[in-house]
């Protein structure tokens, strides 16, 4: 049980250091911006997306720690192989990852769910997708080693490998989850703990609960499925960057229709309907039956 332990405190690690470190990040760049002009359009966020930062600084900076204490001491022990006939995995990854939810955008556009928005400048429209495309890439790697490579790998090193996926994709759903909260009036050092649980308030709300909860559950278990089949993390990262482009680009390409179920087209998050979620399954069922079963036991 020595990877469920180390996992725990991981965990713990992260959301209790993350909203204690917050506080002091926060007055950090408020110094900050009292003493150099750069920094005051990072002074004026909210005091969430400082808290998201710490907990993602503690989870980089923990990560070797965590691994090393599972008996992760290599690249490859997480799914990080040389590239060298993985790029096929990678593309085919990237293909089935774009395509899907760009399924869904054309699906919502063509049938009035969402209006297309090109009224930007060719440059600034660029610019957009550029951004778009560096944000999947960095995102897709850092989240594939932490919630597949170290997450699911060291879950099934204790659990059958179903068990695991399952596991890892409700944490990986759960942070994904947080909620946009409102900061609170005056920030103290325990203002990280206050405000950790508020971006959480969307599982006492059915209706947000369901579909986007589950469309993240359903897409981590998709994310692990990948992993576990290939035994790399290459399809996984392709897949992910896929999504993670649509992600960033929906909001500012689409918008919303006043005479459209966003319950069933979702809003400029893309995932949170249940056109997303139906399409994500579909690829769920398609990566279950189309892949090679791996039964290797990873206990022990």
């Amino acid at each position: 049980m020595r990877p469920v332990r180390s996992l725990v405190i991981y965990m713990v690690v992260i959301f209790l250091g993350g909203a204690l470190l917050a506080p002091w990040l926060y007055w950090l760049i408020q110094w900050a911006a009292g003493h150099f002009s750069s920094f005051e359009h990072l002074a004026e966020q909210p005091f969430r997306r400082f808290l998201n930062r710490s907990l993602l600084a503690l989870a980089v900076i923990g990560l070797w720690p965590f691994l090393r204490s599972v008996g992760a001491n290599s690249w490859p022990a997480v799914g990080l192989v040389k590239p060298a006939g993985q790029w096929r995995h990678l593309a085919v990854g990237l293909a089935l990852g774009f395509g899907s939810l760009a399924g869904v955008a054309v699906l919502a556009i063509v049938t009035d769910g969402r209006r297309l928005e090109l009224d930007l400048p060719p440059a600034a429209l660029l610019a957009r997708f550029c951004k778009a495309g560096v944000s999947a890439v960095i995102v897709a790697v850092l989240e594939e080693l932490l919630f597949r490579g170290a997450l699911f790998g060291a879950l099934r090193k204790t659990f059958h490998w179903f068990t695991a996926l399952v596991v890892s994709s409700v944490l990986y759903a759960i942070v994904h989850f947080f909620q946009k909260a409102p900061s609170p009036p005056e920030i103290t050092w325990t203002s990280g703990l206050e405000l950790l649980p508020r971006m959480l308030a969307g599982f006492a709300e059915v209706e947000t609960l369901l579909p986007e909860f589950v469309s993240l559950w359903v897409a981590g278990m998709i994310l692990a499925l990948a992993y576990q089949r290939t035994g790399t993390l290459y399809f996984s990262i392709g897949l992910h960057a896929g999504w993670i482009f649509w992600l960033k680009s929906y909001g500012f390409l689409t918008n919303s229709q006043a005479e459209a179920g966003t319950w069933f087209w979702g809003t400029a998050k893309l995932v949170d309907g249940w056109l997303a979620l139906i399409v994500l399954t579909l690829v769920l069922i398609f990566l279950w039956h189309s892949q090679k079963r791996t039964e290797a036991s990873y206990v022990g």
